[in-house]
C-alpha cells in the first residue's frame, strides 16, 4: 500500500501543471543559470485592426495634453496599505502611439504637447546657437492642432463576475475558478477654434484570471499515514495589456464617428466609390 502511494504521488508531481520552459531555459536550468524570455514587440488583436483602417483622404493635425488614469485606485492586497496604482499611467503614450498607429500612420499628424517645455527649450538653444554663429536659418514654426483629443482611464471594476467549478472523491479532487475585470476608457475630440467637443467615445476591456488546481487528502495504511499533494496554476491577463487595447479600440470608434458626422473622410476603394456613385 504504502508503494502504491509513493507511485501515485510521484506520478502526479510528474504531471504538474507548471509552466514549461523551452529547450534553451531547459538547458540554462540545468546549468545552474538564469533564465530569461527575450523581449518582443507587443501587438494585440486591436493594434492590428487599428493599422488595417483605410487611410484619411487628408491627415489630420491633432495634440495630445494628457490621458490620465481618473479611476483613483489602488491595487488591492490583503492587510497591506498599497500605494500602486490598478491601471498604467502611462495613458498618454498609448494614446499618442495609438494615433500614429492608425492607418499605419496615414490618420493623424500628432504634435508634441505632453513634453512641450522641453521642446520649446531645445528650441531656444537652437535659436541662441544660431545667433552666435551668424546663421540666417530660420526656425520652422510649430504646427497648431485643429484638434485636442482628451479624456482618460475612467473605469477599472474589479470582480465584476466570478465563478468557478470543483470536485472531491474519496481524497482526491480537482477545481477551477476564474474572475472578470473591465477597464473603460472614453475618448473625446475637442475643436481648437470654438472649444466645441466635436467627438465623443468610450471603449472598455476585459480582464480575465483563471485558476486551476488539484489536490489529494488521503490517509492510507489504516488510516495511520497520510498523503497530502498540492498542484496548481493562475493565469492573468496584463491589466496593461488590457488598457492599449482599449485605447485604441475608443481611436477606432473615433475616426468612424469622425467620418460619420462629417469631420474628415475615409479613403474608399475604387469598388467602393463606383458602387456608391452607381446608386
Amino acid at each position: 500500500m504504502k508503494l502504491l502511494a509513493l507511485l501515485l504521488v510521484l506520478f502526479l508531481t510528474g504531471c504538474a501543471s507548471v509552466p514549461m520552459y523551452n529547450d534553451s531555459c531547459t538547458a540554462a536550468l540545468r546549468a545552474i543559470s538564469e533564465c530569461r524570455e527575450e523581449a518582443v514587440e507587443i501587438i494585440l488583436p486591436t493594434h492590428k485592426q487599428l493599422q488595417t483602417i483605410p487611410p484619411a483622404k487628408d491627415k489630420i493635425v491633432v495634440a495630445v495634453y494628457a490621458f490620465n488614469d481618473l479611476t483613483g485606485q489602488r491595487k488591492s492586497k490583503d492587510n497591506i496599505a498599497s500605494f500602486s496604482t490598478a491601471v498604467s499611467q502611462g495613458g498618454t503614450e498609448m494614446l499618442i502611439d495609438a494615433l500614429k498607429t492608425a492607418g499605419y500612420g496615414t490618420w493623424f499628424r500628432v504634435v508634441e504637447r505632453a513634453g512641450i517645455d522641453n521642446l520649446v527649450r531645445e528650441r531656444q538653444i537652437i535659436r541662441s546657437t544660431r545667433e552666435e554663429h551668424d546663421e540666417d536659418k530660420d526656425i520652422q514654426p510649430l504646427l497648431f492642432a485643429g484638434i485636442i483629443i482628451e479624456g482618460g482611464i475612467i473605469g477599472y471594476d474589479t470582480n465584476i463576475e466570478s465563478g468557478g467549478r470543483g470536485a472531491r472523491y474519496l481524497g482526491i479532487g480537482r477545481s477551477t475558478k476564474y474572475r472578470r475585470d473591465v477597464v473603460s476608457v472614453s475618448l473625446r475630440g475637442v475643436s481648437t477654434l470654438t472649444g466645441e467637443v466635436l467627438l465623443n467615445v468610450q471603449a472598455k476591456k476585459t480582464i480575465l484570471s483563471y485558476g486551476a488546481g488539484f489536490d489529494v487528502f488521503r490517509f492510507i495504511d489504516l488510516d495511520t499515514e497520510l498523503i497530502e499533494y498540492e498542484d496548481g496554476v493562475a493565469k492573468n491577463e496584463s491589466v496593461t495589456f488590457a488598457t492599449r487595447a482599449a485605447i485604441e479600440a475608443a481611436v477606432v470608434a473615433l475616426i468612424e464617428q469622425g467620418d460619420l458626422r462629417g469631420f474628415w473622410k475615409i479613403r474608399k476603394s475604387e469598388g467602393e466609390e463606383n458602387e456608391e456613385l452607381g446608386n
